[in-house]
């Protein structure tokens, strides 16, 4: 599995507190079979991203842990007018492994017409944003149907491995279910803040998947296309059909 979502470096954010936690968090990803982890520490108000830092964090963290699971640059980054400018100026920066993906976080209170104006102007840029865990957004659980607007832009979607397990409640859960079935997820990753609460494992929600939506659905969510995002290869964008659920009988009534 690869998991283009997590906060494995310690100190730099509101994730690992010490370089023996990101060590445990690694050990707990390589574990349950992640073979890729993407580090993506926070861009926002509250958090300066450093990518000098992150860089030398990958290599210690790297030779500390024998390179298995591989960490890759990312980062989390805070969608708002303030920080788009550098974005837009230098992609590389902030993007996965410098290709086109960038994982972009909505904020918690606020989501406002302008949010569509933003996504449009990193599509026309070349950059493909990947909205995180909308599942969990107050505003996106509220109004579902905003991710399908977003990925009529060009736009992916990520949810979080524990929402899909219910570990985030069950308001997210059903939001995520949503999503899932509506077929508007293209990736699961694991936002790993820590090695026991919020860890990177990912194999009890890929077992979920696999059950309520079969094995290819699994492959391709958790595999296939988190792999194309760190290696900046195409990604199906759009509806996936293979995840929509067969109506129940009694809805043709």
């Amino acid at each position: 599995m690869v998991d283009i979502h997590s906060h494995i470096l310690w100190e730099i954010d509101d994730g690992s507190g010490s370089l023996e936690e990101s060590i445990a968090m690694l050990q707990a990803a390589k574990e349950s079979g992640t073979t890729d982890i993407v580090a993506t520490p926070h861009s926002n108000s509250e958090f300066a991203y450093r990518p000098e830092v992150v860089d030398q964090k990958i290599r210690e963290l790297t030779a500390r842990t024998g390179g298995a699971p591989k960490v890759h640059r990312g980062c989390d980054f805070h969608l708002s007018f303030d920080n788009l400018d550098h974005l837009l100026a230098q992609p590389a920066t902030y993007t996965i492994n410098g290709k086109q993906y960038l994982l972009v976080e909505c904020p918690d209170f606020h989501v406002g017409k302008h949010t569509e104006i933003v996504l449009q102007r990193l599509v026309d840029a070349g950059i493909v944003p990947i909205v995180t865990h909308p599942e969990r957004n107050p505003v996106l659980q509220r109004k579902p149907g905003r991710v399908g607007e977003w990925v009529e832009l060009g736009c992916l979607v990520q949810v979080t491995a524990l929402s899909v397990t219910g570990g985030f409640g069950g308001l997210a859960r059903a939001v995520c279910n949503k999503l899932l079935d509506s077929g508007m997820v293209h990736v699961v990753a694991s936002d790993a803040h820590d090695p026991t609460h919020r860890s990177p494992r990912l194999d009890k929600a890929r077992a979920a998947i696999r059950s309520r939506y079969g094995d290819d659905a699994a492959e391709i969510l958790f595999t296939e296309n988190p792999r194309n995002i760190i290696e900046g290869l195409p990604v199906a964008g759009g509806k996936n059909a293979f995840l929509e659920k067969p109506a129940r009988w009694w809805r043709f009534w």
